[in-house]
């Protein structure tokens, strides 16, 4: 395993509405329960990235305005924070509870997730996960991992668990940081700017493990990725960042 720096390591209109749900792994060793989301296409200023936002599907009608239905940016459903903080703001605590300052990432492009060892997304997404990284470490890409116990108790070990559990079986090579919470009054700092940056009308909540956040090389959020897009699915938009 690769030496880190870490001993942990080892805004457009919606157009439609979609819904998807997992299905049960195979390869792990307690599955999700089953979940739908009801996900608003939304084109990333990356692409053609899905953002889910909602947990369910809406409309908003203008009682003015008959038949008019009022766009995302209007409504700021996908409004950033109204603040020049970034990333680089905020310090955290690796797995082996030791000081991190983020601003340690600054120029990088960052991934960051909240995982889980018992969940059925819990394979297809640490392995995805490892190969982007084995990819793309090198030119200036990073995975920031926040274990969270909040979704199903999927994330029920201790610290050093967790960290046997990801780089014994899954060679994570990126850094895995302290168990933290990502809603609820207990939320990470950290994913308080998280949310605020890519959340906005009704759609702050992380809905479950490996919801993803896209910071670029500014610290800057700039998508957001429901728990059923995989990995491999936003590495176009990685390598536009990273060749930004």
């Amino acid at each position: 395993m690769a030496s880190m720096p870490f001993s942990a390591t080892c805004s457009t209109p919606l157009h439609g509405y979609s819904q998807t749900k997992t299905t049960r792994s195979s390869n792990s060793s307690a599955s999700c329960p089953s979940m739908a989301f009801w996900t608003p296409f939304v084109k990333s200023s990356l692409g053609s990235s899905k953002s889910a936002i909602f947990q369910n599907g809406f409309s908003l009608q203008s009682p003015s305005f008959n038949g008019v239905f009022f766009k995302a940016r209007s409504l700021g459903v996908y409004a950033r924070a109204a603040t020049e903080k970034t990333l680089y703001d905020f310090s955290v605590k690796d797995i082996d509870r030791k000081d991190v300052p983020l601003s340690k990432f600054k120029g990088k492009v960052l991934l960051i997730v909240n995982v889980a060892s018992k969940c059925g997304l819990t394979s297809s997404n640490y392995s995805e996960l490892s190969h982007l990284y084995e990819k793309y470490k090198t030119q200036g890409f990073e995975i920031l991992a926040f274990p969270c116990n909040q979704f199903g108790g999927q994330e029920p070990g201790s610290n050093p668990e967790i960290k046997q559990f990801a780089c014994t079986r899954f060679k994570a090579e990126f850094p895995i940081f302290d168990k933290v919470d990502v809603n609820g009054p207990s939320t990470a700092p950290v994913y308080q700017f998280l949310k605020s940056s890519a959340g906005g009308f009704l759609g702050d909540l992380v809905k479950w493990n490996f919801e993803k956040f896209l910071v670029d090389k500014n610290g800057k959020v700039v998508e957001r990725y429901p728990p059923t897009t995989s990995p491999f699915q936003i590495e176009r938009d990685i390598q536009k960042l990273v060749a930004a």
